[in-house]
């Protein structure tokens, strides 16, 4: 199988471009995207914390094999980068996303094999996106699966990372942190340290966890009977002045990743016959400020 040498990043958003920089220098790194988004990164270099960074960038139309994908687009753009990749897609390539929610695996899945396809996720402090700028103190790990390969690679190039005994458990528990504070915090405005401070919001985000249980439970999960003790360790764990990204969304008048949240949970709600009053309550408040 070899060792990890050829990586490709599609998605320079906050935690794509966090990726980007501390890969560019101790692998052959490529940034994959459409020929208009590439021109405007040659013209004018993302920043990271106020330094221009300089990468090489690749389109769909060229052409090699790949040791490794890392797609970090938003989830708007999954779609996009799932047909982006395939020029780029070997018989050892091994493919991670780094998107929210947990759907992006399946369908990555469907068009290239679940083989390839290592569950995982980002964890770590907030960062803020303003157009092409990122700001982000570093603080983060990579979350996955048992590999062999990826594991050597991130740990040869000194990337922090996790490999839980129970990925997918882990998945969604990523999932159910954005339930209930990516979204709350979009509709009412409120820092991490809002949110731990608060005893009336910790009683509101026990009744979304109750639901993200009862659907995952629906969906073959297991271990879910620890799932809001854990979310709510891992809120107290967030830095008190860190923005949620939906809030960053809302605030940017961006489009927000309430599809995969809510969204998520209201269509399998109606899949197992599970009602999900309070997501749908988010659900339709986000959606009422997207239009604002």
């Amino acid at each position: 199988m070899g060792r990890i040498v050829k990586v490709i990043i599609c998605g320079l958003g906050a935690v794509g471009l966090t990726y980007a920089n501390k890969l560019k220098d101790v692998c052959e790194l490529k940034i994959l995207a459409d020929n208009a988004r590439v021109q405007r990164y040659e013209q004018t270099s993302p920043l990271l914390n106020g330094k221009p960074i300089e990468l090489d960038y690749i389109t769909p139309d060229d052409s090699f094999e790949a040791d490794l994908i890392i797609i970090s687009t938003k989830a708007s753009g999954l779609e996009s980068a799932i047909k982006y990749i395939k020029n780029f897609v070997g018989k050892n390539t091994l493919i991670i996303s780094l998107l929210n929610g947990i759907s992006s695996e399946e369908e990555i899945a469907q068009a290239y094999g679940k083989e390839k396809v290592i569950p995982a996720y980002f964890i770590g402090h907030s960062a803020v996106r303003d157009g092409n700028s990122v700001t982000q103190d570093g603080v983060g790990r990579i979350v996955f699966g048992k590999n062999e390969r990826l594991e050597k690679f991130f740990k040869e190039n000194k990337i922090d990372y996790e490999i839980p005994e129970d990925i997918i458990y882990s998945l969604w528990l990523k999932f159910t942190m954005n339930i209930f504070s990516n979204q709350t915090s979009a509709v009412l405005n409120l820092t991490f340290g809002e949110m731990k401070r608060s005893e009336k919001f910790k009683e509101f985000a026990k009744k979304l966890i109750a639901e993200v249980r009862k659907i995952g439970e629906a969906s073959g999960v297991k271990g879910l009977e620890n799932l809001e003790k854990d979310a709510l360790f891992a809120l107290s764990q967030m830095v008190d002045d860190g923005k949620t990204s939906m809030l960053q969304d809302i605030l940017a008048g961006r489009k927000t990743e309430v599809d995969i949240f809510a969204g998520e949970i209201i269509k399998r709600g109606q899949m197992f016959g599970i009602e999900t009053p309070y997501n749908q309550t988010l659900y339709d408040l986000i959606k009422i400020l997207e239009e604002g």
